[in-house]
């Protein structure tokens, strides 16, 4: 989909955008990343658009088409790799402030609205703002996909792009489950991995708690065993 910043002959038209992510705190899969640009800040309102975990994937598939037929869109899909190497010098927050920025100046917005990942909204927004290559006002506020319409057209985004993510690895990989550490199909998903291997999938995030505590507890039985 092309992107776009029209202002029409002798008016100011302000652009507006929307940010989210999908992804975030799972241990399979990629994470992804959208903005939603618009010149109109009550993107599509009849029809419902809401914070895409409220909606069945049918819905937000749909909602997603319309989306894309009528909104700008930016996207990252951050493969678990990335993750990981970017962890190794940064926080999570700082790579999301990254990825935010980056997908905001895609799109060159006036004023981009941010679901704040960081306890502190207002830290998140100063980090994005630092990061932007673009000049624009960023609003970052906590649970910004229930306040503002654009943000929540970018959930939405960010869910359909990503479940189809994680519907092409299961194709490859088998049942993953939804990729979340909450799941137990993925736990039982990664656990029989790195039983088998001594290490996670490459879709997996190394980095993460969960597959580090499966790792050292292999190891610890495997010393046993030896014992």
């Amino acid at each position: 989909m092309p992107l776009f910043k029209y202002h029409a002959p002798g008016t100011t038209v302000l652009m507006f955008c929307g940010v989210d992510e999908a992804g975030k705190g799972a241990v399979l899969g990629p994470m992804v990343v959208a903005a939603v640009g618009s010149d109109h800040e009550d993107i599509l309102p009849d029809i419902g658009i809401k914070d895409s975990k409220q909606l069945s994937p049918q819905k937000r598939a749909g909602l997603y088409e319309e989306i894309k037929s009528t909104c700008s869109i930016a996207l990252r899909v951050v493969s678990a790799g990335e993750i990981d190497l970017g962890r190794k010098s940064m926080t999570l927050n700082v790579l999301l402030a990254r990825l935010h920025a980056a997908v905001i100046t895609d799109l060159a917005p006036d004023l981009a609205y941010v679901d704040a990942c960081d306890v502190i909204a207002a830290r998140h927004g100063h980090m994005v703002t630092g990061f932007l290559g673009c000049e624009c006002r960023i609003v970052a506020e906590h649970h910004a996909d229930e306040s503002f319409p654009l943000v929540s057209a970018a959930s939405i985004v960010a869910k359909v792009i990503r479940d189809r993510e994680i519907l092409e690895l299961a194709k490859k990989y088998g049942d993953i489950g939804s990729g979340y550490p909450s799941d137990m199909r993925t736990v039982n998903f990664l656990s029989a991995a790195i039983q088998r291997s001594g290490r996670p999938p490459v879709f997996a995030r190394a980095s993460w708690k969960t597959v580090e505590k499966m790792i050292a507890e292999r190891s610890q039985a495997s010393i046993l065993d030896f014992s």
